[in-house]
């Protein structure tokens, strides 16, 4: 019996069996929250003010790959994955950028509640602007897909979105200057310098999520050195987002994320509380940076 270990998928579970399936959902959300703190920051700045974003930190056929763990007790289960991938496109002749996320539950978690979500948001690549962003859910038999458009012109979004097989919602909300959806917000916020902040640092959002605009916030804790589960130690930024209450989560600072202090901004370790035990989300790989991860720190022995 594994204990106080990272254990793999097991066919036969008990208690965990019920939170199993938000474990994906958990991960990815965390992912996000880490990047969105970049987006924070940047909001704040003058030159977040200007939308003055300019593209030199991520390329096209970057991706990044993450497991998710779910903790009961003494017990580490490695329940899921999570991959964000960087992608050229055309569209009406422009060359764009798809960026794309995908989570799922590993196989041996499928006959309990098998997940499969994606997200994928159509960008300029160089301001990062959204374009068209759409997500498709599959979590045991429930379903939802979302569909966003962004116009420029009426600084309005568009969205049709259908749950769970429910007749289609199509509504119109406004999109303010320098907003971004989940994803592409991520990205765009990769391009922060974040030296003039301090920790302890509040700084409220407006994040368009879900189909609605929500009010949050992060809370800066400075830089701390952690070691990822492959024995490599990182150098990172660390920090604290406001979790939203629901079926997942308590209301609160529950979660707790760091990301390299480079020029990448690669997340290393996600960890959160949640109604019953925790989870963490581990980075495990990357290919095709745009640079190295320079925040690795180096033991000489």
């Amino acid at each position: 019996m594994c204990k106080m270990t990272l254990c793999p998928g097991w066919d036969n579970i008990s208690v965990e069996n019920v939170y199993s399936f938000n474990i994906l959902r958990v991960v990815r959300y965390a992912i996000f929250f880490n990047i969105l703190f970049f987006f924070l920051l940047f909001s704040q700045s003058s030159l977040f003010a200007q939308c003055d974003i300019k593209n030199n930190v991520f390329q096209s056929g970057e991706k990044l790959f993450y497991d998710g763990y779910y903790n009961l007790a003494f017990l580490w289960l490695n329940a899921g994955y999570v991959t964000f991938s960087v992608e050229e496109t055309v569209k009406n002749r422009e060359k764009l950028f798809k960026i794309t996320t995908i989570g799922g539950s590993h196989k041996g978690y499928d006959k309990i509640f098998k997940i499969r979500d994606t997200i994928e948001v159509i960008v300029n690549p160089v301001t990062i602007e959204p374009i068209e962003y759409k997500q498709i859910t599959y979590e045991g038999s429930y379903t939802a897909e979302h569909y966003y458009k962004f116009d420029k012109t009426t600084r309005k979004v568009n969205m049709r979105i259908r749950r769970d097989k429910a007749p289609w919602e199509t509504k119109t909300i406004d999109w303010p200057p320098c907003s971004f959806d989940v994803l592409s917000m991520a990205y765009a916020a990769r391009t922060i310098d974040f030296s003039k902040y301090k920790i302890n640092d509040k700084i409220p959002m407006n994040l368009i999520v879900d189909g609605e605009h929500q009010a949050l916030y992060i809370r800066y804790k400075g830089i701390e050195v952690i070691q990822n589960k492959d024995g490599k130690s990182y150098r990172c930024l660390k920090f604290s987002p406001l979790l939203l209450e629901g079926t997942i989560f308590n209301k609160g600072e529950d979660m707790t994320v760091w990301v390299t202090d480079d020029r990448v901004r690669v997340p290393i370790l996600v960890e959160a509380k949640i109604l019953i035990g925790s989870v963490k989300a581990i980075f495990t790989g990357a290919e095709s940076l745009k640079y190295p991860i320079e925040a690795e720190v180096i033991q000489i022995e």
